[in-house]
């Protein structure tokens, strides 16, 4: 079997991964970031990035050609760049990219165009091409708050993924659906104080909690 090669900078891969700052620095940047642009009648964007089909990638190539994978969208991600964009590892397969002073629609064309060119990654082999997941929002358009514009693209990824990934998917008005469940005590008083804590709605964190589970199994 051929492991994949992916081609990054000349063939060369960078160490973009190691330098990558985390999910809570991510959202304490979102926080000062919109606090700042709430006072500008700025915008900023926030984009949630996921590498398709990673495990995949990992099982049929091995965890080399997986590691690869992701550093090469690291990589292209970087290029779009700059003293007010900054890109964030949330672990695992995905990403974020925090865009200050740029609107949805000027973000999605810049993703857009990194789409695009992971597509053209070459690679060796029986390789899986490189494809991402993207799901974009932006404050204020989508939420007064750093943690509604989060959520938001993290609803937008998801659907981007049910709807045969390797797409870009904006944030829009949810639909609600009432469902009946049944909890244990101890989850819901769990639930209870973890609201309280972030100052968030119970409601707002049983969909987070949702969509992650929906990612992992649809990753």
């Amino acid at each position: 079997m051929h492991k994949a090669v992916y081609c990054c900078k000349g063939d060369v891969m960078t160490e973009t991964l190691n330098h990558l700052e985390d999910r809570a620095a991510f959202d304490e940047a979102l926080q000062v970031a919109v606090n700042t642009a709430d006072g500008d009648g700025a915008s900023v964007s926030v984009a949630v990035v996921d590498v398709d089909l990673l495990g995949q990638i990992n099982e049929k190539q091995g965890q080399d050609a997986g590691d690869a994978a992701l550093e090469v969208v690291a990589d292209h991600l970087s290029a779009i760049l700059n003293g007010d964009r900054k890109l964030y590892r949330f672990g695992g397969d995905a990403f974020s990219v925090l865009m200050m002073g740029v609107e949805k629609e000027q973000a999605f064309l810049e993703l857009e165009g990194v789409r695009k060119a992971l597509e053209l990654v070459g690679a060796e082999g029986d390789s899986t091409p490189v494809q991402i997941s993207v799901g974009l929002a932006s404050f204020p358009d989508d939420g007064a708050k750093a943690k509604d514009v989060t959520h938001k693209a993290n609803e937008a990824l998801y659907r981007a993924k049910v709807n045969g990934r390797n797409k870009i998917c904006l944030a829009r008005e949810e639909k609600m659906v009432t469902k009946t469940s049944h909890y244990q005590q101890g989850q819901l008083m769990g639930l209870r104080r973890l609201a309280e804590r972030e100052g968030i709605s119970e409601s707002v964190l049983l969909r987070e909690a949702l969509n992650d589970i929906l990612r992992k199994y649809n990753s």
